[in-house]
């Protein structure tokens, strides 16, 4: 008798760490799956805003007249619809919006192809991945809750918001510098956040469907994250040209 208890035992702790094992397995390949179109989209923002940069009659187009105002406008509507109306996409529209918002975004980033240096944007994009990889991999990986983080990081996140479009109209130096400096520390916190977030987000017996669209939702958070800290960065550690 004692000698079945002691297999079934064996038999029980064998299977807990097999389930265990196939969990983490799909934990990484959608963790994988998020950061990957994360990566893609910061890759196309990059080649859009550069391509962009490069053609001084498309610049006089946007920044000549008053479509810099859509240019600039438009990404936080695309944020805020993809957000709201993402449960009702296909995962294949809302692969496809989120290709557009970050094309989108490097319209409206091509600015900095002119206003800084490219020796400035490359430090600064290397210094953005090495913090953003080193603050998602802490977020992954701690046992310490960040839940608590989530409301004191979404009032800094609107009041950035609010002061950089106040500042639009007073072009004020040193609220800029303000503003850059705390929202350096803001996404800085947002990064680990929503890593740990999207990490419980994972459910093992979600459909291919629901897991597409959990991804996507997970890289445009992580992809919001990794641009505005390497544009709160840029001016703070950039020289204007």
């Amino acid at each position: 008798m004692a000698e079945f208890d002691n297999r079934v035992i064996r038999g029980g702790a064998a299977g807990a760490d097999a389930r265990a094992a196939e969990y983490d397995a799909g934990l990484r390949a959608y963790m994988l799956g998020v950061y990957n179109y994360m990566a893609l989209g910061v890759a196309l923002t990059g080649i859009v805003a550069f391509a962009v940069s490069s053609s001084p009659a498309l610049l006089q187009t946007i920044y000549g007249t008053p479509l810099k105002w859509v240019v600039m406008l438009a990404p936080l509507g695309v944020v805020f619809y993809l957000s709201a109306r993402l449960h009702a996409m296909s995962a294949g529209t809302a692969q496809a919006v989120f290709w557009g918002f970050a094309a989108l975004m490097g319209v409206s980033l091509s600015y900095i192809f002119i206003a800084y240096t490219g020796a400035d944007i490359t430090r600064v994009f290397f210094i953005t991945s090495a913090a953003f990889a080193s603050l998602s991999l802490w977020g992954y990986t701690t046992q310490r809750d960040l839940s608590g983080w989530g409301s004191f990081l979404f009032m800094g996140l609107v009041g950035i918001i609010i002061a950089a479009l106040v500042n639009i109209f007073l072009q004020s130096t040193a609220m800029q510098f303000a503003i850059s400096a705390i929202g350096v520390l803001v996404f800085a916190g947002l990064t680990a956040y929503d890593t740990q977030d999207i990490k419980t987000m994972y459910y093992e017996g979600d459909s291919s469907e629901v897991a597409a669209k959990k991804s996507i939702s997970g890289a445009l958070r992580l992809y919001l994250d990794f641009i505005n800290l390497f544009i709160m960065l840029l001016n703070l550690l950039g020289s204007r040209e």
